[in-house]
């Protein structure tokens, strides 16, 4: 197919909810090829519809590395149907360039979809690990949230953001996470004992 162009972050279009999708039509499939062909071009783990400028609920992730085979997953109308634990999860974006900040994320997350054939599927995510982190951060931006809206230390990232010439941090988009954050928190406590 194509290597579409990723939008950046301060496109109106990013902070859109996306639109399910009714039929997996030849449009469709045309859409998850390219988000496939681009996520691979960026070398990237993730890549949701709305970042090529289609406002659809559809993702990819492919979490493969080294020599390892390609593994793509295409996650259509996806559903985080369950979430627990908390850890701080250091993140980039393909849509903030060379931007990376801690944010607040669910160690395990069970998510249903469905594929780009229309099947039905179910998949857990456990341990923190990079599908779980990616499940979450793609789901994200079905619903125009983005990571920065995560953000730990929201100064620090107002400071990457500026470095790089983006727009500052809407305030109004962070997401009140104050459980989580007590989860982690506790977790570090014990750490140190």
């Amino acid at each position: 197919m194509a290597i579409k162009k990723v939008i950046k972050y301060g496109t109106p279009s990013l902070r859109e909810k996306s639109k399910e999708v009714h039929k997996i039509s030849k449009k469709i499939k045309d859409l998850v090829k390219d988000l496939m062909d681009t996520l691979y071009a960026q070398n990237g783990v993730g890549l949701a519809a709305p970042q090529i400028g289609e406002n659809y609920r559809i993702f990819v992730i492919d979490t493969s590395s080294g020599n390892e085979a390609l593994n793509p997953i295409v996650f259509i109308n996806p559903k985080i149907i369950k979430k627990s634990g908390a850890f701080v999860s250091n993140e980039g974006c393909l849509s903030f360039p060379e931007v990376y900040t801690d944010v607040r994320r669910y160690t395990d997350v069970v998510i249903k979809a469905m594929d780009s054939q229309g099947r039905p599927f179910v998949l857990e995510a456990n341990d923190g690990c990079l599908l779980a982190k990616a499940i979450q951060h793609e789901f994200d931006h079905l619903d125009g949230i983005l990571f920065i809206d995560h953000a730990r230390n929201r100064f620090e990232v107002e400071q990457e953001l500026a470095k790089k010439h983006l727009p500052t941090i809407e305030l109004d988009r962070m997401v009140d996470e104050s459980e989580l954050e007590a989860a982690i928190q506790e977790k570090l406590a014990e750490a140190k004992k």
